[in-house]
């Protein structure tokens, strides 16, 4: 029955990410679904449908418009952290409290770009306070 195969398309979809998740394969099942449910003496307005697949259109569009600048933000952060090597930066740690070093080392974490400093000791590049030149430090 078209209502099991809108209901199966829409258990599918709702297991992924939203609208992200539905293919165009998704989409053309619901939409057909709909024109198959439909009363052929009384049919829904076209204008309607029309506009509500362009707004599903518009706001997956916009998810993914999204998706991609967390992406950037992420690239660009990890390459502004990887421009700290060899500086030396101080910044407070949530779990030891004040932390300053040398960067040796730059590293990508689910949280963002995250510092290796010369005695071993990380710190989250959102957490520095100051940075300055290698020998300025001594």
């Amino acid at each position: 029955m078209a209502v099991d195969a809108l209901d199966n398309t829409l258990n599918s979809t709702q297991q992924g990410n939203g609208y992200s998740a539905m293919t165009s394969a998704d989409f053309t099942k619901i939409i057909l679904s709909e024109l198959g449910r439909q009363d052929p003496l009384a049919p829904n307005d076209t204008n309607q449908l029309v506009q509500q697949i362009a707004n599903i259109r518009s706001i997956q569009s916009d998810m993914d418009l999204g998706d991609r600048l967390g992406k950037l933000v992420s690239s660009d952060e990890f390459a502004s952290a990887a421009g700290l090597m060899g500086k030396s930066v101080s910044g407070v740690s949530d779990s030891i409290g004040r932390i300053a070093g040398t960067v040796v080392g730059v590293s990508r974490t689910s949280s963002g770009a995250v510092l290796r400093l010369e005695d071993g000791s990380t710190l989250d590049f959102a957490q520095i306070d100051n940075i300055t030149e290698a020998e300025d430090a001594a």
